[in-house]
């Protein structure tokens, strides 16, 4: 991403994606991981093709521009929630609701409120580094206080990295022409094509970045296959950069060092709290929920699909679902009041996609 796009992007696994890998491919569909790694393989080649030719252009013009501040506020809703699962303010409902309030009185969520005030106070007032003066000093509090350290409850050793190659080039191809597979790939396909698209779009500073960034990103996600790994997709987390200043591929690639540097103090990372970290995304989130002032509200048929979007992405935990429901209710909308013109033909060919992943997802994953 530094080299050939010069985009602040970071890359990591999604969430989404390693949703899919795990629960859809391998638990569901009853697939070995080495299989769902095959998939992955085969997808990311699919998505390279589309990322190097005309086809990314095409289908990124294609998008309205109420649909892409849908995109990328929905990026931003969802950044809000990790934000406030992370901090603790929010928790599952139970029967009664979806959601519900935290333990106001707990000292996780308290230490994240002291986070979220200090870090909002450091942004509004425009200090240079703010947002890493806020975990710092919110990171200080919790030791002090003993205060969200050890929450994983996971144990990490350098020592671990020694079995790394044994997942290294283990793609299963042998059941490739099952309809099964092929449909496993369709869908991944799917994900990461318009995934990784919605996210850039949301994510990118500068637009002009947008073609070579999503090349990088492919190949960066034709890579992780065979190093062992679900695929790649930008990280939303990448908007806290741009936020701070970040506008090149510096970034990505000082993002990218202190990862790896990051691996030597892995045991002093377990004194960064997660309540620490949640401010910030918390912020990042709500900046990006920004981009809804350029819809026009005036027009139910512009402003609805782009809504779906913006909600079901968060709420579904999956970006490409909250896609699906948005590209497929546009041209509806737009049908339904008489406004064809509005739609191109390759708009029509992606909500067709669309609606037969949803349809795919419902009837055979």
């Amino acid at each position: 991403m530094w080299r050939w796009a010069d985009a602040p992007i970071i890359m990591t696994p999604g969430m989404g994606v390693n949703a899919f890998f795990t629960y859809t491919l391998v638990v569901a569909m009853e697939l070995t991981w080495q299989q769902a790694i095959a998939i992955s393989i085969i997808s990311s080649v699919l998505y390279l093709i589309i990322a190097f030719t005309k086809l990314s252009t095409i289908f990124s013009q294609a998008i309205p521009g109420s649909l892409k501040a849908g995109i990328t506020a929905g990026i931003g809703l969802f950044l809000v929630t990790i934000g406030l699962e992370k901090a603790h303010l929010i928790q599952q409902g139970g029967s009664r609701s979806l959601l519900a309030i935290g333990d106001l009185s707990s000292p996780t969520v308290l230490l994240a409120l002291f986070g979220l005030v200090v870090t909002l106070i450091l942004f509004l007032r425009k200090t240079p580094g703010g947002f890493i003066i806020g975990i710092i000093l919110t990171s200080v509090l919790g030791v002090v206080f003993d205060i969200g350290q050890q929450q994983s409850g996971m144990s990490v050793s350098l020592a671990h990295l020694a079995q790394y190659p044994s997942i290294m080039f283990k793609g299963d191809f042998s059941s490739l022409f099952t309809l099964k597979f092929l449909l496993a790939v369709f869908s991944m396909t799917m994900i990461l094509v318009f995934e990784s698209m919605g996210l850039l779009e949301g994510l990118l500073p500068e637009k002009s970045q947008f073609k070579r960034a999503y090349q990088a990103s492919a190949m960066c996600t034709f890579m992780s296959g065979f190093l062992g790994t679900s695929p790649t997709v930008a990280a939303a987390e990448s908007a806290s950069g741009i936020e701070s200043g970040g506008r090149t591929g510096v970034m990505s690639l000082t993002a990218g060092s202190l990862f790896l540097i990051s691996l030597l103090f892995i045991p002093l990372l377990s004194y960064v709290p997660e309540a620490a970290i949640a401010p910030v995304i918390i912020i990042t989130g709500a900046l990006m929920m920004g981009a809804l002032q350029s819809i026009n509200f005036g027009d139910f048929s512009d402003w609805f699909p782009a809504f779906l979007i913006t909600v079901l992405i968060p709420l579904t935990g999956s970006i490409s679902t909250g896609l699906a429901f948005g590209f497929v209710a546009y041209p509806l909308a737009k049908i339904a009041v008489g406004q064809t013109k509005k739609v191109s033909g390759t708009l029509y060919i992606l909500a067709a996609l669309f609606l037969l992943q949803l349809i795919c997802d419902a009837v055979f994953l």
